[in-house]
């Protein structure tokens, strides 16, 4: 009875990982319909999605450090309860600001329950095959999550109402809270003790999160502002300012949240560097790839979002069965592998222009879908390099990387396009297509630097597996 509910537990974190993958790309495509049924101006329609990411990712390393120290139960089932309400609200807002504020309220939840979810697996499967095991099938909803969730937006603002695609998440929700009471079991909590506030760490909390919103505003922002622009150079000089106090203060804290000799380890480094890489061309590529898709093919944003399930199904097994390639021929080859098929995928489908079918960029896509899902065991690669009470802070690194590297995704291919287009001449379709192309160029040469990073990095200590965990440094 004790296995199964382990398992039912796993299929709580998958949902409550799935609300929030899908959250973070559900609401590109309803943008039209949100506008024009409450009469929002540009501004607020950017920040619709903006408030989101904004909030999400500026306090992954505060979620990740609660998880710590007052629980994973607590931070998860915390986050799931956030997160729904305010998708309710967000729901049935009728309004800009109420929107806008409720999509920064999911923000705070999913910033609490995304490092949660990692951690929990590490605690509820202590074996590390079943741990393996467990982390596929939780990479893979993800995966189908990142494709679904254009699709559902499509559908649900097309033929139903866009006000469903945030209240899709009120029965998703207590689901998820009724399969995490029952499943996952209470644990003492470290932090119930007089020093909690001290152990969160409120000036490592403060800075951390201070340095990533700026940093999140300015990629976020930079290109609507201006790269060069005093708001966008402030925003950054305020993130670097801010990590800088941040390193200060961890050297001279005790018990600071995130320990520097952690980045000693190369696994933990490289796995890090690694699933930013892989974000940066998932979240670059499924951007322009879907603008491709609507304004040079012609696609609906249904048809956009439908176009991007194969890959996703592909992904999702990938994930599944990576875990067992990893066991067989290490971490190391097979996240090189996986950047590598990435990579030449994207090169793939940049030969594509105008005059293009989805049959043509079909097999591309799949075998995108299968180097991005061999990279799932980095998720485990990143948590067990540290030690099982910084599982949360593991976690909520592994997040920023992931969040980070998918916004520079997004800008620097954004920033290349434009410059590439504005310089050729022709048509404006030729124009854009040619800075579309060569982005993609870029990407997969950036993706690929990723093979000899994860090769040299990710190879395996020659310990035995029955040896204390050690960091193990460059």
């Amino acid at each position: 009875m004790k296995n199964n509910r382990r398992w039912w537990a796993l299929v709580a974190v998958a949902l409550g990982t799935f609300m929030t993958y899908l959250d973070n790309n559900v609401v590109n495509v309803a943008l039209p319909s949100i506008q024009r049924d409450l009469g929002l101006s540009i501004a607020g329609l950017e920040w619709i999605t903006s408030a989101y990411i904004l909030v999400f990712a500026g306090l992954l390393l505060a979620g990740g450090r609660v998880a710590d120290v007052l629980g994973t139960r607590f931070a998860f089932l915390s986050g799931l309860v956030i997160f729904t309400g305010a998708s309710v609200v967000a729901g049935l807002a009728d309004g800009q600001a109420l929107l806008i504020g409720a999509r920064a309220v999911q923000g705070v939840g999913a910033a609490l329950l995304a490092p949660a979810s990692l951690a929990l697996l590490q605690e509820l499967f202590p074996d590390p095959k079943e741990r393996a095991a467990a982390i596929g099938v939780w990479g893979g909803v993800g995966a189908l999550a990142l494709a679904v969730g254009p699709f559902t937006g499509g559908v649900l603002s097309e033929h139903v109402s866009w006000g469903w695609i945030f209240l899709i998440n009120l029965p998703i929700g207590v689901a998820t809270l009724a399969l995490t009471l029952l499943s996952v079991p209470r644990r003492t909590l470290r932090g119930r003790s007089a020093g909690v506030l001290r152990r969160l760490d409120p000036a490592g909390l403060a800075t951390s999160s201070t340095g990533l919103f700026a940093l999140t505003y300015a990629l976020i922002e930079g290109d609507a502002e201006g790269w060069t622009s005093p708001l966008i150079l402030g925003s950054f000089g305020v993130a670097a300012a801010a990590a800088v106090l941040f390193v200060i203060l961890q050297n001279r804290n005790a018990d600071s949240m995130v320990d520097l000799a952690f980045f000693r380890s190369r696994m933990f480094t490289g796995g890090l560097l690694a699933m930013g890489l892989w974000a940066f061309g998932v979240f670059g590529i499924y951007f322009y790839m879907a603008i491709y898709l609507q304004n040079v093919l012609g696609f609906t944003p249904t048809e956009a979002g439908a176009a991007f399930i194969p890959m996703a199904i592909i992904t999702a097994a990938g994930a599944v069965l990576a875990p067992r390639l990893e066991l067989r021929y290490g971490v190391a080859r097979v996240t090189a592998f996986g950047l590598a098929v990435m990579a030449a995928a994207i090169g793939g489908i940049a030969q594509y222009g105008e005059g293009t079918t989805y049959g043509d960029l079909l097999p591309w896509f799949l075998l995108y879908g299968v180097g991005g899902g061999l990279l799932i065991p980095l998720n485990t690669v990143v948590v067990d390099a540290l030690p099982p009470q910084r599982a949360g802070i593991a976690s909520g690194m592994l997040n920023v990387s992931r969040e980070v590297f998918g916004l520079l995704g997004v800008t620097v291919l954004g920033a290349i396009l434009t410059n590439r287009a504005n310089a050729a001449g022709g048509t404006e379709l030729h124009r854009y297509l040619e800075g579309y192309r060569f982005s993609l160029v870029i990407a997969a040469v950036l993706v690929a630097v990723g093979v000899p990073v994860s090769l040299w990095m990710l190879r395996r200590r020659p310990a035995s597996a029955a040896a204390p965990k050690v960091l193990e440094t460059v």
